[in-house]
């Protein structure tokens, strides 16, 4: 059996936490939450300005969240609906915002090489790929929206040039992003968390936040005082005071096998490392780990009531089973190959699926997040950002339309449980309803993308 819970594959066990805050202090800078948008935030701003004074306080330690169990796609995807988010800021702040996703992930590369971050990381870009008429219709219209936002380098594939980089079975089409590299999340948070250590960042773990304030971040250990709060909690977030609808909680689930042998490699090929996705509206996401075996993930309970958050991370044995036959089915060189680890984890979804990076100077009061799944290179951006808002530094990357977003709260329960669990049944239905041969997308999925507030 599996190993099942347990934060996630990529860390070596449950890594030993730091101190807790050893009581009340002041500090120029407290930062809540140590993973990436935390981290890297504290790494820019040390960076800036040496001589500040930067804490950060993490709940349990530095990548206990997604920044430890996500897909490992430092990619340059949006997160968010850029055709929303033109209409309302327009369309050359969406191509700039675009553009510097791209070249946050060659920042990212070049930050881990200079601080000797050994992330494995490898650059081979991105294959989306669909296994029906009705994907890949959807695939092509992808194709034509990221022509649209002037991504360079989009090379549509046929079947068999999609099966001459990884032997999938039943594949259409796809096309190739080179926006994206392969990382081992756990490798980088923590090596981003030994990096702002040694650059001379107070990283306190075991140090829940109760109470965020103007001015004060208050922990069971103590209250740290500073004039700048800085929040970074993503999926963590419902549970602070007065926050629960601001980020719905979403959970996704991930698979990892055990180590492939080389003569299946062989078979399966996969040599650059290329990340690995499908068009279906319950997608999967997968990766060549470092290690050689084939980390793959989805969606499974979407959302717990209350926006509750399983902090073991136990994947139901239904959804072990789901991501293991879709491994099968899209890799059946794959069948007698066991799987080793499953674990979930939670990231935010705002109301209208966009992220966002704020500062108010008057309170203090800083955040960045809502990456709905996108935000291993937008945590690094953001970071960027929120330092320029925070030293008041007016550029290209404060000008950037997630600057100041805002959008309304989630629905009170059960709305939004009703709407949520509603939405991921009309996709499954979807999918199901598009195997039929059915040659354009669902009118199922449609509506529910409408409802939802998705973007499509």
């Amino acid at each position: 059996m599996p190993v099942n819970g347990h934060v996630s594959h990529w860390f070596d066990g449950v890594p030993a936490a730091r101190s807790p805050l050893p009581g009340s202090r002041d500090a120029d800078v407290c930062i809540v939450g140590a993973g990436y948008t935390g981290l890297w935030t504290a790494y820019y701003l040390k960076r800036a300005e040496p001589a500040l004074r930067i804490v950060v306080l993490e709940a349990r330690f530095a990548g206990y969240g997604a920044s430890g169990r996500n897909g490992g796609w430092l990619s340059g995807l949006v997160p968010g609906d850029r055709e929303r988010v033109a209409r309302r800021y327009g369309r050359d702040g969406v191509l700039a915002w675009q553009r510097a996703l791209n070249d946050t992930v060659d920042e990212v590369i070049a930050v881990a090489a200079r601080e000797g971050i050994d992330a494995g990381i490898v650059k081979g870009g991105t294959l989306e790929v669909a296994r029906n008429a009705a994907q890949a219709e959807r695939l092509h219209a992808a194709i034509a929206a990221e022509r649209r936002w002037q991504v360079p380098g989009i090379e549509p594939l046929s079947a068999a040039q999609v099966t001459q980089r990884i032997a999938l079975d039943g594949v259409l089409a796809g096309y190739h992003n080179p926006h994206c590299a392969r990382i081992q999340p756990a490798r980088l948070v923590r090596g981003l968390a030994a990096t702002v250590c040694r650059l001379g960042v107070d990283l306190y773990e075991r140090s829940p936040v109760t109470e965020l304030t103007p001015g004060r971040a208050v922990t069971p250990h103590g209250t740290v005082r500073a004039p700048v709060i800085l929040r970074g909690t993503e999926g963590f977030t419902a549970r602070l005071p007065g926050l629960r609808r601001r980020w719905l909680p979403m959970n996704s689930s991930m698979i990892v096998t055990e180590r492939l042998p080389d003569r299946l490699w062989n078979r399966i090929g996969w040599e650059g490392r290329e990340t690995l996705g499908d068009t279906a509206h319950g997608f999967f996401y997968a990766q060549r780990t470092v290690d050689d075996r084939i980390a793959l993930g989805g969606r499974s309970v979407p959302y717990r009531f209350g926006s509750r958050i399983d902090r073991d991370g136990r994947v139901p044995d239904r959804t072990l089973r789901s991501l293991t036959d879709t491994l099968r089915t899209i890799l059946p060189q794959t069948a007698d190959v066991a799987v080793a680890h499953a674990w979930c984890g939670v990231l935010a979804v705002p109301r209208d699926w966009t992220a966002t990076v704020g500062f108010d100077r008057a309170s203090g009061l800083g955040w960045a997040g809502g990456y709905v799944g996108h935000g291993v290179t937008a945590t690094n951006l953001a970071a960027r950002t929120v330092t320029d808002l925070v030293l008041d530094r007016a550029g290209e990357l404060t000008a950037l339309p997630w600057v100041g977003h805002r959008c309304r709260d989630w629905e009170p329960e059960p709305l939004r449980w009703l709407g949520v669990r509603g939405m991921y049944l009309a996709y499954r239905a979807a999918d199901r309803h598009e195997a039929r041969n059915r040659r354009s997308t669902s009118p199922i999925a449609v509506l529910a993308d409408r409802i939802a507030g998705r973007p499509h």
